[in-house]
C-alpha cells in the first residue's frame, strides 16, 4: 500500500504523463479494493466531467454512458463531494433509471464511486465497479479515499508547478520585451531628435494600426529592419 501511494504522489517527473496517472490509478483501485474494474473522470476546465482513464474497455463504455446521460455515481460524487458506496443496481433502482440497466446489462451488480477533492475543491471522481459481493467495507472505502486524496494532491502539485512554469515564463517574456521596448524608444529618439513619451507614442501607434505586437516593432526598430522613417509615415 504504501509503494502505491507513493507512486500516486510522484507527478514531478519530467515525462509526467496524466493519462499514464489515471490509469494507473484505476489499476490500483481494482487490485486494492477486490473491485473488478474502475474508471477515473476529471472535471475539464468549464468543469464538465470527461472520463479520463478505464481499468477495461467494458468500464470505459458504461463511464461513457454515464457522461452521455448525465447521471450515475460518478456524477453524483463530482456534484456533491461525497462519496456514493455500495449501490446495488437491482431491478429496484430508482436513482439512476437510464445507468442503472445500462450497467446491469454489462454485467455489473453494484457501484462505487468516491471523490478526488483536496479540501473544497472537486476535481473528478473514481467509478468503481462489482459484478458480485460487491460491497466495500469501510476499510475498503478508506483505502480507495486515501488512494484518491493522495493522486488528487499529485496531480494539483503538478498542475501548480507547471502554472508557475508558465508565469515565470511569461514574466521573462515581459521583461524581455520591456528591455527591447526601452531600446527601440533611444533609437527613435536619438535618431528621429524627440523625446522618450513621444517615441513610445508613435510605436504605439504604429503597431496598433497594423495589428502588430508592440514587442515586435520595438525589436524590429532596434535591429534595424524597421527604420524611424517608415514609422513616421502616416
Amino acid at each position: 500500500m504504501s509503494q502505491v501511494l507513493i507512486e500516486l504522489a510522484d507527478t514531478l517527473v519530467d515525462d509526467f504523463d496524466v493519462v499514464d496517472f489515471m490509469a494507473t490509478l484505476a489499476s490500483r483501485c481494482v487490485e486494492l479494493l477486490g473491485a473488478h474494474e474502475a474508471g477515473v473522470m476529471l472535471a475539464d476546465p468549464q468543469g464538465a466531467l470527461r472520463a479520463v482513464a478505464s481499468s477495461s474497455e467494458r468500464a470505459r463504455v458504461l463511464e461513457l454512458y454515464e457522461l452521455q446521460n448525465e447521471e450515475g455515481p460518478c456524477l453524483d460524487c463530482y456534484r456533491s463531494g461525497e462519496a456514493v458506496v455500495n449501490q446495488p443496481l437491482d431491478e429496484s433502482q430508482p436513482r439512476w433509471p437510464r445507468f442503472a440497466p445500462e450497467a446491469r446489462r454489462l454485467g455489473f451488480s453494484a457501484v462505487h464511486a468516491l471523490p478526488m477533492r483536496l479540501r473544497g475543491e472537486v476535481i473528478g471522481a473514481i467509478n468503481i465497479f462489482n459484478v458480485a459481493n460487491g460491497d466495500l467495507s469501510p476499510i475498503d472505502v478508506e483505502v480507495g479515499q486515501a488512494l484518491a486524496d493522495v493522486a488528487t494532491i499529485g496531480l494539483l502539485q503538478h498542475r501548480s508547478v507547471r502554472e508557475a512554469r508558465v508565469l515565470s515564463e511569461q514574466l521573462q517574456v515581459a521583461l524581455t520585451s520591456r528591455v527591447i521596448l526601452e531600446q527601440a524608444k533611444g533609437v527613435l529618439s536619438e535618431r528621429a531628435s524627440m523625446d522618450m513619451p513621444t517615441a513610445f507614442g508613435i510605436l504605439r501607434s504604429y503597431a496598433r494600426a497594423r495589428g502588430l505586437p508592440l514587442s515586435e516593432v520595438a525589436g524590429a526598430v532596434v535591429d534595424g529592419t524597421l527604420t524611424h522613417d517608415a514609422l513616421l509615415v502616416p
